[in-house]
């Protein structure tokens, strides 16, 4: 597959997934997860359309292109039987997964809403600091967690004055850029790749941050 296409499954994949858009839908209704939604996908569309032609496949580890396919046998259309009993253990290992992050941020915003100041919350990633949604995402890159886990910080931020924008812009960060992802990616980009993958999703957060506080 092409290189800006492959860049922009990457991208939407974290980001606008199921988990996200329903918990946003509960917590802050259609508007903002269809809004949310609609810019992730944008985000997605245009780096991936960016860095497609930027013409950037030779910053690719020449071992991936190596790599040949292998050619496996079609295997036979499972019945309904085989169906359920997939989708039970896809849910069990979904869940599995997702509780513990779940949990983790539970207790994070629990912490947030008891003992960060108000004040402080509102100084910080309020709606006049200009600054705020370069530093939510300066301080979600080196984090790492899924929809579900980091949805309840967003709600705690938000309950001590956060911006919406800034704390989206945060949400983003997290899940669509993280450091652990990059250094994950190292494997088969090279630094100068990685480099303007950074560059590219993080401009268009910040923008999507700024878009939000000027909406809500």
């Amino acid at each position: 597959m092409p290189l800006g296409v492959t860049f922009s499954f990457l991208i939407s994949a974290p980001m606008v997934n199921e988990v996200a858009l329903v918990l946003l839908f509960g917590l802050f209704g259609w508007k903002v997860a269809l809004l949310y939604a609609g810019t992730g996908v944008a985000i997605a569309i245009a780096s991936g359309w960016v860095i497609g032609r930027l013409g950037m496949e030779r910053y690719v580890e020449e071992w991936v292109y190596q790599t040949k396919p292998g050619s496996e046998d079609e295997e036979a259309a499972p019945g309904w039987r085989d169906r359920l009993l997939d989708g039970r253990l896809a849910v069990r290992d979904i869940v599995g997964k997702v509780w513990p992050y779940v949990v983790a941020g539970i207790a994070v915003g629990a912490g947030i809403h008891g003992y960060v100041p108000e004040d402080f919350m509102a100084a910080l990633m309020g709606k006049s600091a200009w600054w705020s949604v370069p530093v939510a995402v300066a301080i979600g890159i080196p984090m790492y967690s899924n929809a579900a886990g980091i949805v309840p910080i967003i709600l705690a931020l938000l309950e001590k004055g956060a911006a919406l924008g800034t704390a989206l812009a945060f949400m983003m960060a997290v899940i669509g850029l993280s450091l652990p992802e990059t250094i994950i990616l190292r494997k088969v980009l090279k630094p100068r790749l990685i480099a303007v993958f950074v560059g590219v999703v993080g401009t268009g957060i910040l923008a999507v941050g700024y878009l939000f506080n000027m909406l809500f």
